[in-house]
């Protein structure tokens, strides 16, 4: 979905000021209310925002190992890895991949010998091959979109 210079002004203004109303955006933005819920509605219709809800730390939550692990699946058996996947809490995303491996996982961790266990539930899995875990030192850039959304607007022509 094209997003024009109005979206992109608004989905700035939730990225950078996420607990502000409808109303105070519509007054930030100088348009009604009612074209603002409008225009927020249909980029949540067309998945453009896909959630509202706090982005939690898991190192707040006592998990502060972060890790990739790389999983190579048995031909045949990519969907059910993947849903059994789902079930590991301290599975926060995963991701079918090309490359050295069939799934990518980002996995969270109270300790070193934490995420050994959940590598090895993860090895016991039927269907799963092999892993490679990479664990993650430091976070250089953390998730953001503004630059994202920042981008697309100076590609319509949207002023900072």
């Amino acid at each position: 979905m094209a997003v024009d210079g109005l979206d992109t002004r608004i989905l700035r203004l939730m990225i950078e000021e996420p607990r502000t109303s409808v109303r105070e955006y519509a007054r930030m933005l100088g348009v009604a209310r009612g074209t603002l819920q409008a225009r927020i509605d249909r980029l949540e219709r067309t998945g453009v925002i896909t959630g509202t809800g706090p982005r939690l730390s898991p190192a707040a939550l006592g998990h502060p190992v972060l890790a990739f692990v790389h999983i190579e699946v048995t031909q045949g058996y990519l969907d059910e890895v993947g849903d059994e996947l789902a079930a590991v809490p301290e599975i926060v995303e995963a991701f079918s991949i090309t490359g050295g491996g069939d799934l990518l996982a980002r996995v969270v961790a109270r300790d070193n010998g934490h995420l050994e266990d959940v590598v090895q539930r993860l090895i016991r899995l039927p269907g799963v091959v092999r892993t490679r875990t990479e664990m993650v030192l430091r976070e250089r850039v953390p998730h953001r979109l503004l630059p994202l959304v920042e981008s697309v607007g100076r590609s319509v022509g949207v002023p900072r």
